[in-house]
């Protein structure tokens, strides 16, 4: 049997009761004061108001602001996988998508932003696709990059870099307060991560007895079926919520998604095969039905014994990236393992 898992969400409110004892209403953040300095990514940024025009360049980013309540000062979106999140459809219909991948830097610029957020360095850094900081500086546009795409981890060879430090969950909590610092509600971000933390509580929980019994390989895509996999190493998100529930990882890589053989992930034998599901068609095996086929059809991958018992998780790729969806993955994963009847 194969589980294709939608994740369920709890309200902060119901979590933090049953789990923590606190109370949404009694978390509470001091009202910035400006001119507000931040440091991020090696930079200090600076603001005299909170933004009125921003642009959000990844799915996770725009959608922290979006959970902060921000959308109406939401002016521009690229770089999306698949669908916003639940509730927030119709906030988001109305923020103009300049692109689902790589806009262009005039595109990003015609909007007249006076904050650019950013979730990956290789769309705005030293040699970003859109953009460098240097680009947007020289406009008198600050740029706010995701701290879990720059602390711990080195983007200078390109690509998806390497990790020098583990993902944790505390990155995205960064980036949470800090875009709540900018804007001033820092009280909605510590209701924003009081979730998130409450959330993942509950996901451990419910598999806490599968505790070092299981493995698990997360292929994310492949540029061609022919080649090898893009496979999770074990610093990144995956290796997060692998972490988190007691998972061991059969691949060691410090990079952030390596590429591995079959034949080497066979002979590792993970317990469970986890696969991205996305709307984005770069590659091939973006596509979910294309990654099911290959796993029924290859001759090295239809033998392996968590393809034959049908252990294979779908997940949705943003909780495979560095996200405030990774909680989604954790909830998404555990509810599988229990429902396969293998967290006894």
């Amino acid at each position: 049997m194969t589980f294709s898992i939608t994740h369920f969400v709890r309200t902060a409110a119901c979590a933090l009761s049953l789990l923590t004892g606190l109370s949404v209403s009694n978390v509470s953040a001091a009202e910035t004061r400006y001119p507000l300095t931040l440091q991020n990514c090696g930079r200090q940024i600076t603001f005299a108001k909170p933004p009125q025009r921003a642009v959000s360049l990844g799915q996770s980013s725009t959608e922290i602001l979006y959970l902060l309540g921000l959308s109406k000062q939401v002016v521009g979106t690229a770089v999306w996988l698949g669908p916003v999140l639940k509730g927030y459809e119709e906030a988001n219909a109305t923020v103009p998508r300049l692109a689902d991948n790589d806009p262009s830097f005039e595109s990003v610029i015609g909007k007249k932003p006076d904050l650019v957020t950013v979730q990956f360095q290789w769309h705005v850094g030293p040699k970003g696709t859109v953009g460098t900081i240097a680009q947007f500086q020289d406009l008198g546009v600050p740029v706010y990059t995701s701290p879990s795409d720059c602390i711990g981890k080195d983007n200078s060879s390109g690509g998806d870099g390497v990790r020098a430090d583990a993902f944790t969950m505390d990155l995205i909590y960064q980036e949470i307060r800090d875009l709540a610092a900018i804007f001033n509600v820092g009280d909605r971000g510590e209701e924003v991560v009081a979730d998130l933390k409450a959330r993942e509580v509950a996901a451990r929980n419910q598999v806490a007895a599968a505790k070092g019994k299981l493995s698990a390989v997360f292929w994310f895509s492949s540029a061609q079926l022919a080649v090898d996999p893009y496979v999770a190493g074990k610093n990144g998100a995956p290796g997060y919520i692998m972490a988190a529930l007691g998972i061991r990882n059969v691949v060691e890589s410090d990079e952030e998604w390596p590429t591995v053989g079959w034949e080497t992930i066979a002979k590792a034998d993970p317990s469970l095969i986890v696969v991205a599901r996305m709307e984005r068609r770069r590659f091939p095996a973006d596509d979910i039905s294309v990654k099911y086929d290959f796993l029924k059809s290859d001759p090295v991958a239809s033998l392996m014994p968590a393809v034959k018992a049908g252990h294979v998780v779908e997940l949705d790729a943003q909780s495979m990236n560095p996200t405030i969806r990774t909680i989604d993955g954790i909830e998404a994963l555990a509810s599988a393992i229990s429902k396969a009847g293998l967290s006894r």
